[in-house]
C-alpha cells in the first residue's frame, strides 16, 4: 500500500502537548487578571499599598527600604528555633551608606490569615508596627486607624 504522505520527522524542540493532544495549549489566564499573579506578587502588592498609605502621612518613609523575605533567618547557624513566636516583621537600623529597612516576612503572615482582606489587614498592622519602632513612635501615632476592626 502506497502512502503519499511521508512520516513527520521528530521535532527537536520541547513538546508542548502530550501524545494524545490533551496538554496545556497556553496560559490558564491572561496576564492582566488577578489569577495570573503569583502569591508573592500579590503579597508584594499588599505591602506596597500599605507603604503608600503611610507615605501620604509620613513623607520621610521614602528614605526607608521595605523588603519582603519568605521566612525569618536564624541569627546564628548553630541556634535553633526557640519557644518564642515566629516574627512577622523586623527592622534594620540605618548604617553608614545603607538606609534603614523594614522587613516583612511573607510565609508567617500567610499561614496566620485565611483570606485576602484578613491578610491585607495583618500586613498593614505589621508595617505600621515596624515603622513605629523605627521612628520611635507608637503605632497609633503612625496610623490613627491602627488596631481598628
Amino acid at each position: 500500500m502506497d502512502n503519499p504522505v511521508p512520516p513527520r520527522a521528530a521535532a527537536s524542540g520541547p513538546r508542548h502537548r502530550d501524545r494524545h493532544g490533551r496538554g496545556m495549549r497556553g496560559p490558564v489566564a491572561p496576564p492582566q487578571v488577578p489569577l495570573a499573579a503569583s502569591r508573592s506578587e500579590v503579597f508584594a502588592d499588599l505591602v506596597q499599598d500599605s507603604v503608600e498609605r503611610l507615605e501620604r502621612r509620613w513623607p520621610q518613609l521614602a528614605d526607608i527600604d521595605f523588603m519582603i523575605l519568605e521566612v525569618p533567618r536564624l541569627e546564628r547557624s548553630g541556634e535553633g528555633w526557640s519557644d518564642e513566636a515566629v516574627p512577622l516583621g523586623g527592622t534594620v537600623a540605618a548604617r553608614e551608606g545603607h538606609p534603614a529597612r523594614v522587613v516583612v516576612y511573607r510565609r508567617p503572615i500567610e499561614i496566620r490569615t485565611k483570606g485576602r482582606d484578613e491578610r491585607a489587614a495583618l500586613v498593614h498592622e505589621v508595617v505600621v508596627e515596624q515603622v513605629a519602632e523605627l521612628l520611635g513612635l507608637t503605632p497609633e501615632t503612625v496610623d490613627p486607624r491602627y488596631d481598628e476592626d
